[in-house]
């Protein structure tokens, strides 16, 4: 189980000033990629968080939106996850593109989306994952599939398609303003390139390149 990695290399010289910028040249490529078929979901990212005493978890979800601010991503407040960033707002995304050699590697801090933000999002979700978001009661034991079935049904019901369904007071976004990015290249030999973006505390940014 071991893949060659690429001959092309990722050099200091190549990367966009902005961590951001060189990060929408990525995406736009990995974007790309999935047309072909080659990449599957290229904004499914993976989410770390860690609660109060620092015990970690993770899970994948889709980025939503990306901009000089940072990645956004949307969820139930109620989840494990949101609980965790309540009480620490640090957090790690990780963009693994591995059909392109590639992984973008985030640390920073996550704060909530404004409402109006949330509900602009939320009228562009298809009718089913609106209900969804109103039907899951993220992270909570249930006693069956059953149990979530019926209460959608109910949902599809009080509000069928073509009527608005009302943004849930417990499901919005986080924006996640980045700290350090980096963008690691996989390379033959596993002498992988990986060069890291710092935030700096004038608004720049320090780029490093990392030992593999």
């Amino acid at each position: 189980m071991r893949a060659h990695y690429r001959a092309e290399g990722l050099d200091e010289g190549d990367l966009a000033a902005h961590p951001m910028a060189q990060f929408s040249r990525w995406f736009e490529q990995a974007a790309q990629a999935a047309v072909h078929g080659f990449v599957h979901e290229p904004n499914a990212m993976v989410v770390s968080t860690a609660d109060a005493e620092g015990r970690p978890s993770s899970r994948t979800v889709l980025l939503k939106q990306y901009d000089d601010q940072g990645f956004v991503f949307y969820t139930n407040y109620d989840s494990r996850k949101a609980h965790e960033l309540a009480h620490n707002p640090y957090i790690s995304l990780l963009f693994p593109w591995h059909p392109m050699a590639r992984q973008v590697i985030v640390t920073g801090t996550a704060r909530r989306t404004d409402r109006e933000e949330t509900a602009a999002y939320f009228r562009t979700r298809p009718h089913g994952s609106q209900l969804g978001a109103w039907a899951s009661t993220q992270s909570a034991v249930i006693s069956g599939r059953s149990e979530l079935d019926v209460t959608y049904a109910e949902l599809d019901a009080r509000y069928p398609e073509g009527e608005q369904v009302p943004v849930p007071p417990h499901w919005g976004g986080f924006r996640i303003a980045p700290q350090t990015v980096e963008f690691w290249q996989g390379r033959e030999n596993r002498l992988h390139d990986r060069l890291r973006y710092v935030a700096e505390p004038d608004g720049g940014w320090r780029i490093e390149r990392l030992s593999p």
